[in-house]
Formats: C-alpha cells, structure tokens, sequence
C-alpha cells in the first residue's frame, strides 16, 4: 500500500477521533485485529497507529492496548492561553472562585462606568501604570520585612505575559533558562516561542537546589533562572527561608539574573520573604491579580531590580504585553476598598477546603499537597501510565492534567547535570497520603552525569512525622491527608524532570517501600474551577478508576 493510502486511513480515524465517534479513553482493535477488518497488511496497520501516535490522537503500551487521548492535540499557538477540555468536570484549569465574588467585584466597577470616569479608563496606559496603581500594588505585595518601592512596578496584561516580557528582557534567542525539573508549563510553551533553552534543574523538598544552579551554569553559561519558591506548582513545595539565603547567594555570585514567580504566594504564610528581599538587585518578582480577583479582568506586575525599568518595559511593549488602563483602574479600586484582601482571605479558607476533600476521597493514595494550595500531585498506583489515566478519567467525565505537562526534558550540552524529583518529607509542602518512599527505582545518574551533592534533610514544623495536613492557621485538618515520615531522594536521578517524587506501594499500609515516580506515571489536579459538589463527585470517580485498573 501506498504511503497515501495508509494515510489516508490515518485520516479517517482521525476524523472519528476529532467528530466524537470514537471516545476518549475508546480502546482502538488491536493491529491483527484492524489489519483483517480492513483489508491491509498488518505492517500498513501498523504504519496507521504510528501516523496517531505522532499526531498525538492515541497512545499506546505494550501489552495493553492502544487508546483515544483524553483531549485533541493542542495546537503549537496556545502559549498565552489555558488549555480546554470536553469533559463536563475539568481539573485542568485552576482559577478559583468563591460565593459572592462578583456581588463585591461589581461594587468596585460602579463607579468606573460613571460617564465622567469611562473616558479617562477606556485611554491607554504606559507599561509604568499610574502612580495610584503602583503605590497600590506595592502595598498588595508588601509583607512584613519587605514593601517593593513603587517606582520599580511595571504593568502587564496578566502574569504569563509578565514572564513573557521578562523572557525576552533577560534571555537572547537560543540563551538558556534554569528552571525547576518540574515547571508552569505555560513557561516552557513561551520559552518555545522565544528560542530559549528551559535546562531543568536539581530540586528537593524545599525546591530549587542552589548546588544544582552553580553546576548548570558550569556546563554551560544560563542567562537567567526562573523559580516558583511558594507553593510550587505543581508539587506545592515552599522553600524555607534557609535555602532562599542560600539560592540568593549563588545567583549573586553568578551574577544572573532571577524571575521569581509569585502568583500563588498570596495563599502562603505572610512571613514569608520573597526571594527578591535576599537579593533585591537580582531578582524579577512578577505576581498579578488573576488568581487573587478573576482571570477575565486581570493585571500582572514585574517588580524589577533598580535601573532595569527602562529596558523591561521596553520588552512589554515590543510584545504587546502592557496592561490595559481599563483593568489597572479597576485593579486599583479593588484593591483600595478592601475587596481584594476579602477575597484572599476567602480563598485561603476555600483552598483548606478542598485539600480536606483530597484527603477524604483519594486516602492511601500517595498524593502531594499543601493545606494551602489549589493543586494537587498525584503518584499513580502502578501499573497506570498518565495519558492512559487521563484517557480513562475523561471517559468518565473528568479531565486532569498529566505529569509530563510539567516536565522539562534535558537537553544535552557535553556533559548532563542530574536533575531529581522533590523528596518527599524533606521540605515545606511535601505532604503525601500513604507509604513515603526511600531510594529506588531510578535513583542511579546518568553515565557521565555532574552528580549534585544531596542537600540535608530540613524538619520543619508544617512537616512533622506522621503528623496531619494543616491549615494556614496551624490547626488539624480534619479528614487531612496523613504525612509520611521524612525521606530523603537519591541525591541525583536522570531524566529531565520526568523524575518527580516518589512513589509507595499504593495501599495505605505501613512501610516506606517506593522509587522515584516518573511525571509520566503522575497527574496534576487542578482544585479550584469547580464546585465543591463537582470536586467531591470527581475525586470519587477518580478514586474509583485508579483503583479499577487500565
């Protein structure tokens, strides 16, 4: 048969796939099976799965069968947007909201829609803002010990473009980013886009190793590092204030620059530092209003070291990436009358919420959180593969995230640093529901890999042994998920971030049996788009397909 021919029937399977005839999670014939059906040669059969397969359409293992994704390919364009799905209960997206949002955000659009008061919102704004939008975002941002000066604020449309512009401010074309194992993974769609190299580097339960940054710079020159420091995602991991010191110092000594990414640090401890207040003249802080207010009508900041405002707002501009006036008025009126701290302190309590659901619906799971977070890390039980899972869960109505979303493949440069997974226990945010896990599976290097000398295990109060999830407030959560004792990773596993946690025998029982888990075999679920009622419902049935089996 011809290479058309077989293509052509590649199309029609597609075309099924794409029209809703075949499901999500559908099992496709096996190759005999659909070789006789048609008439072909089983090598022309295989030919068809492989066309799939790279289109992204199916996925495939040995042994169990070929299988309908659980969403079409996303498109190589969909860098500053989030990705959709079918499935009536989506945990991909991860926007919360709380009852009454848009009762107290209406209040503060009212008097923007005066007549007097539209022409002035409805002009153009400059990157640098207003003078009302800065000095109110400095005091969004300021926490005890730190307060960014105004003058150093820089408006976006939203935080992705804040990352964007500070991107292309910071990274040349074919530069490289350091970036934690697992990362946003908006960030390395926009890394695409701009020609940077994303190099994943060493992690551990209290994140970013700052060992690990020194040996990638030494294998070859980064321009800049990107780091999630509170509440990580998608492990939930918050760095102490140890190994902020300590990162700090490295860069300084480096002399690279830093975005550090705030954009969930508004449900962390107010205590705790930015990393921009070890090393103010290093670090891009960038934060915004979309997860704090809504999405829909947001702003992003960039706090930028001092003499770096020009430039940075010049990248804005070039990218179209500059905040609308419209959205920085209503930005400063929430802000000014108290409706952004009220609903921060709502989703906090929301947040706590929906960790106690985790806790209760996927129990002797191993699964990685924070009692603060809208997010999730879920190790799967063996044997489940994460597109297999996704497939499956989409087949029942709901949609979460694969690990390797999150991951960042390593790209060779003569010699290969190693890069591992957060330990589980070892740091802030490492909870985990069932066995922890020790040394295992996928604990030796690469050959020739630049080992990273293992970092010490930290206790820290929000992690103690066998202790439970706790809120923000310090106080039990009932139903939290059970901590595992404190566990230590293998100092250095390869793999370019496809190494992320460990996993345990899956059961609940007692022991710490268990192996880095690959991101392939975990999922992320995102907790805040969707009801309570819809959260419960779809952890059960999440619950229920894991322990049903591919």
């Amino acid at each position: 048969m011809s290479g058309a021919d077989y293509r052509r029937i590649a199309d029609r399977i597609a075309d099924d796939i794409v029209a809703g005839r075949l499901k999500p999670g559908e099992r496709l014939p096996p190759q005999r099976v659909f070789a006789r059906r048609r008439g072909i040669a089983g090598s022309t059969a295989g030919r068809v799965y492989g066309v799939l397969v790279r289109r992204g359409l199916v996925v495939g293992e040995v042994g169990r069968g070929t299988f309908v994704r659980a969403a079409p390919p996303v498109s190589a364009g969909w860098a500053l947007a989030e990705p959709a799905s079918s499935a009536p209960v989506n945990l991909e997206l991860n926007y919360p909201a709380v009852p009454g949002q848009s009762e107290l955000l209406a209040a503060g659009l009212a008097p923007l829609l005066r007549v007097d008061v539209l022409g002035d919102a409805l002009r153009t704004a400059p990157a640098t803002g207003t003078a009302a939008a800065r000095e109110a975002a400095a005091g969004l941002l300021a926490v005890p010990g730190w307060r960014p000066a105004p003058e150093r604020f820089l408006f976006a449309g939203n935080a992705r473009q804040a990352i964007a512009g500070a991107l292309a401010h910071l990274v040349r074309p074919g530069g490289r980013v350091g970036v934690e194992s697992l990362t946003y993974p908006l960030v390395k769609e926009i890394a695409g886009r701009l020609g940077v190299t994303l190099v994943p580097l060493a992690t551990d339960g209290e994140g970013m190793r700052a060992e690990a940054v020194a040996a990638a710079h030494r294998a070859a020159p980064l321009s800049a590092v990107y780091v999630q420091p509170t509440l990580h995602n998608p492990t939930s991991v918050t760095m102490g204030a140890g190994r902020r010191g300590e990162l700090a110092g490295v860069v300084r000594e480096l002399d690279l620059p830093v975005i550090e990414d705030r954009i969930w640090s508004f449900l962390g401890d107010a205590g705790e530092l930015p990393l921009a207040a070890y090393a103010p003249e290093r670090v891009y802080v960038v934060d915004g209003l979309s997860k704090r207010v809504a999405p829909g009508l947001t702003v992003g900041f960039v706090v930028v070291p001092e003499g770096r405002g020009e430039v940075m707002a010049a990248a804005l501009r070039s990218g179209g990436w500059t905040a609308g006036r419209f959205a920085l008025e209503a930005g400063v009126r929430w802000i000014g009358d108290g409706t952004v701290g009220r609903l921060v302190a709502a989703k906090r309590d929301d947040a706590a919420a929906r960790q106690r659901l985790v806790g209760e619906h996927l129990a002797g799971f191993v699964v990685r959180g924070d009692a603060r977070a809208y997010y999730a890390w879920w190790e799967l039980p063996e044997p489940w593969r994460a597109d297999m899972f996704c497939a499956a869960a989409a087949a029942r109505g709901v949609a979460v995230t694969s690990g390797v979303e999150f991951s960042v493949p390593v790209v060779g440069t003569g010699r290969r640093v190693a890069v591992s997974g957060p330990a589980v226990g070892a740091g802030r945010g490492s909870a985990v529901s069932g066995p922890a896990a020790g040394a295992g599976r996928g604990a030796g290097a690469l050959a020739g890999a630049e080992r990273v000398p293992p970092a010490p295990t930290l206790p820290h109060p929000r992690l103690l042994p066998h202790s439970r999830l706790r809120s923000s407030g310090g106080t039990p959560m009932s139903g939290g998920t059970p901590i595992a004792p404190a566990a230590r990773l293998p100092a250095a596993t390869a793999g370019g971030g496809d190494d992320a946690g460990t996993r345990g025998d899956g059961g609940g029982a007692a022991g710490t049996r268990g192996a880095v888990a690959p991101a392939a075999s975990c999922v992320r679920l995102g907790l805040a788009s969707v009801s309570l009622s819809e959260l419960a419902g779809a952890l059960r049935v999440l619950a229920d397909v894991a322990r049903s089996g591919p």
